[in-house]
């Protein structure tokens, strides 16, 4: 969100030179212009700097501030026609919305930059009504198929059942936590006797317990997601072996009706998230040839990719 946001924020600040380079200001209009490039150019730079720490509320302002910049803007130019590509920007406010924000979020931005930019626009007085209902028109649009393709997005990357991420979203995130570094250990939790329920009791219990290892409550910062079939994978930043053991354990504890094998790997220095996956695989094999329901933690020497 924030990169995408810094790449908005940088096109709007070109964009807004460009209208400006080519248009005559006085100087109440041209102070107005270094206002609003210089909070344009300021955001994009501090999203590229601050990057993941930005927190979700802020970003959320941000858009909601950039629709208010794109009002403002929308006053400066001379000229009408300037004035509607300036109106255009919107766009990046909608598309923004309505694939990193919730329904109820995006729907409020969108409406909310309707009413400033709509209302720049018509205080103008140059600009037909007609012209804005046809801008308006475009946006919602947009709206509509960012919105859907966001839809189908998130639908790629988790479990239909579960509605947990599944083993490409937690593969990125894998991706993500390797190359950033630091502690961290994965788990592979592994469901005892699982084809024994769907064959004795039907699919419709084994989707049950299915359900029922997803609503666990989760160790702060940890990603739960279905690796397929009656696996989950359970990413633990922050911690070490030892300790993700522990939290594995817990975990245990509170799904006691249903049985669990977990292999616990952490990660090392210059090991790949394959490698890892390998060690926790290794220990996943070794708590299953230990009588199951049993937590075991991989020993730290790594598996050659």
């Amino acid at each position: 969100m924030a990169e995408t946001l810094a790449v908005l924020f940088t096109a709007g600040t070109v964009v807004g030179l460009l209208v400006a380079l080519g248009t005559e200001l006085d100087d109440v209009r041209r102070w107005l212009v270094v206002g609003i490039l210089t909070c344009t150019g300021g955001s994009a730079l501090g999203l590229v700097v601050a990057g993941r720490r930005v927190p979700r509320v802020v970003l959320q302002a941000l858009v909601g501030g950039s629709a208010v910049l794109i009002a403002l803007a929308v006053l400066v130019p001379v000229d009408a026609l300037s004035a509607v590509a300036l109106a255009c920007l919107l766009a990046f406010v909608v598309v923004d919305s309505c694939y990193f924000f919730s329904r109820r979020f995006a729907v409020g931005h969108v409406l909310g930059g309707f009413v400033v930019v709509d209302s720049a626009l018509l205080l103008r007085g140059d600009v037909a009504a007609g012209t804005v209902l046809a801008l308006n028109t475009i946006m919602v649009a947009l709206a509509v198929v960012t919105h859907r393709l966001a839809v189908r997005a998130s639908g790629a990357s988790s479990d239909p059942l579960t509605g947990l991420p599944n083993r490409r979203a937690f593969d990125d995130a894998l991706q993500d936590l390797v190359r950033d570094g630091g502690t961290a250990s994965v788990a592979l939790l592994d469901l005892d006797h699982f084809k024994e329920i769907n064959d004795t009791s039907g699919h419709e219990a084994g989707d049950r317990v299915l359900l029922r290892v997803a609503e666990v409550q989760l160790p702060p910062g940890a990603l739960l997601a279905r690796h397929g079939g009656d696996e989950f994978a359970l990413l633990l930043p922050g911690r070490g072996g030892e300790e993700a053991v522990v939290e594995v354990w817990r975990l245990c504890d509170r799904l006691v009706d249903t049985g669990l094998s977990c292999g616990v790997a952490q990660l090392h220095a210059g090991e790949s998230a394959a490698q890892l996956m390998r060690r926790a695989d290794g220990a996943l094999y070794a708590a299953k040839a230990a009588g199951r329901g049993r937590v075991e933690l991989a020993s730290a020497a790594r598996v050659a990719s």
